[in-house]
C-alpha cells in the first residue's frame, strides 16, 4: 500500500514567528515582519518551525494553503532573514576541520567511545526509542534525496553523472515500491507509526527541524551548491555502519521485517554511494570549481555540528527515561512482530 500523498495540516505556532506566519498562510492574520528573525534563538523551535514552514512550500505545501505561496515575495523576505539568522550562526559555531581533506577522512573514522544514537539503539535502545527515532526522522526520510535533487541543474560533468546515479538509486531504480521513501514509509507501519507525510512534524524536535532545515537551505541556493555536496558526503560516508546497527537494533526488538529491511538496505546502497561520493561527485565538482572544496568543507562541518546536537538530546531525554518528542507517540497500529 502506497504512503498517503494528501497534504499535511500546518502545525500550531512555537513562538511568535511561526504563529504570526501560520496565521499568515491560512489568511487570517499578517505576515511577521523579517527583522523579528534578528532576535530568534538560530537552533531554537520558534525559528525552525517558521523556516520549516516555508521551506515546505516547495515540496508539497499545507492543506488550506494555495500554491501560489510558494513564490509569495513577502514570505521569501521573511524566509531570507531566517536564512541568514541560522547560516550566520553556524559559521560562528560548527566546528571547523582543517581543510577539506582532513573533513573527509574524519568522516571515515567510527567513534572509538560508540557513544552515538545508533550505538545505543542497537545495544540497548527499546522499542519505544525505536519508534521516537523513527518518529523524529520521517520529517526527513518521507522526502529522502528531495533536497539533494536541487544541486542536479547546478552540477555538470562527471559531478552531475554521479549524483544523478546516486539519485537514481535514493528513488527507487525506477520502481516506485523501492523508492527510499516508500520504504522508510513501511518501516513506520511496522513500528506501530502513521506513515502519512509531515504526520510528525508538531511532535518533532527542533533539533531535529534544524537538521532537516539545513538541507533545504543548500539545495535551494546555488551559491551553497558546494554545501550540499558536502553534506551529500557526510550522510552517504556515515550512512552504512550506522544502518548496520540500526538494522541489528530492529532484529533484537522484534521491530518487523520492513523496519529491517529498510536499513539492511541502507548497509549495502550507501557502501557503494560513499565511493562515488567521494570519487566522482566530489571530485568532479572539484576538476571544475576547485574553489568550491571550502564550501564542500563547511557542508561536512554543519551537518555534523547539527547532527551531533541532535544527538545529545535524543541520548539525554533517553537516558533520563523520558520522551524525546515534544508530544510521546503512541502505537497506532498493531505492532509487528
Amino acid at each position: 500500500m502506497n504512503p498517503p500523498v494528501r497534504e499535511p495540516r500546518l502545525p500550531p505556532g512555537r513562538g511568535p514567528l511561526s504563529a504570526a506566519l501560520t496565521a499568515y498562510l491560512l489568511g487570517t492574520g499578517p505576515l511577521p515582519r523579517p527583522g523579528g528573525a534578528q532576535g530568534a534563538d538560530p537552533y531554537g523551535d520558534d525559528l525552525h518551525l517558521a523556516l520549516y514552514l516555508c521551506y515546505e512550500l516547495h515540496y508539497r505545501g499545507f492543506a488550506g494553503v494555495a500554491p501560489q505561496a510558494e513564490w509569495d515575495p513577502g514570505l521569501l523576505g521573511l524566509r531570507a532573514a531566517l536564512e541568514q539568522r541560522f547560516l550566520a550562526a553556524l559559521r560562528a559555531d560548527a566546528p571547523a576541520h582543517d581543510g577539506l581533506d582532513d573533513a573527509l577522512a574524519a568522516l571515515l573514522v567510527e567513534p572509538a567511545e560508540g557513544t552515538g544514537v545508533t550505538h545505543f539503539l542497537c545495544a540497548e535502545g527499546e522499542l519505544w526509542q525505536l519508534r521516537e527515532y523513527a518518529a523524529q526522522r520521517s520529517l526527513y526520510h518521507l522526502k529522502e534525496a528531495d533536497p539533494h535533487a536541487w544541486v542536479l541543474p547546478r552540477l555538470w560533468g562527471r559531478a552531475k553523472a554521479a549524483m544523478a546515479a546516486v539519485e537514481y538509486d535514493e528513488f527507487g531504480g525506477g520502481r516506485a515500491e523501492r523508492v527510499h521513501a516508500r520504504l522508510f514509509a513501511d518501516l513506520m507501519r511496522d513500528l506501530g507509526l502513521d506513515p502519512a507525510y509531515g504526520r510528525y512534524l508538531d511532535a518533532a524536535r527542533a533539533e531535529m527541524l534544524a537538521v532537516v532545515n539545513l538541507m533545504s537551505l543548500f539545495g535551494l541556493h546555488r551559491e551553497l551548491r558546494g554545501a550540499l555536496v558536502g553534506h551529500f558526503a557526510e550522510v552517504e560516508i556515515t550512512s552504512s555502519p550506522g544502518s548496520r546497527r540500526l538494522a541489528e537494533a530492529m532484529r533484537r526488538t522484534g521491530a518487523g521485517p520492513a523496519a529491517e529491511f529498510f536499513y539492511d538496505e541502507h548497509v549495502e546502497a550507501d557502501a557503494v554511494h560513499e565511493q562515488v561520493v567521494r570519487h566522482e561527485v566530489i571530485a568532479g565538482l572539484l576538476d571544475e570549481e576547485p574553489e568550491l572544496a571550502a564550501d564542500v568543507a563547511f557542508g561536512i562541518d554543519a551537518t555534523e555540528y547539527l547532527e551531533d546536537r541532535l544527538a545529545r538530546r535524543l541520548l539525554g531525554d533517553w537516558r533520563a527515561g523520558r520522551s524525546s518528542l515534544r508530544a510521546p507517540v503512541e502505537p497506532e497500529t498493531s505492532h509487528t512482530s
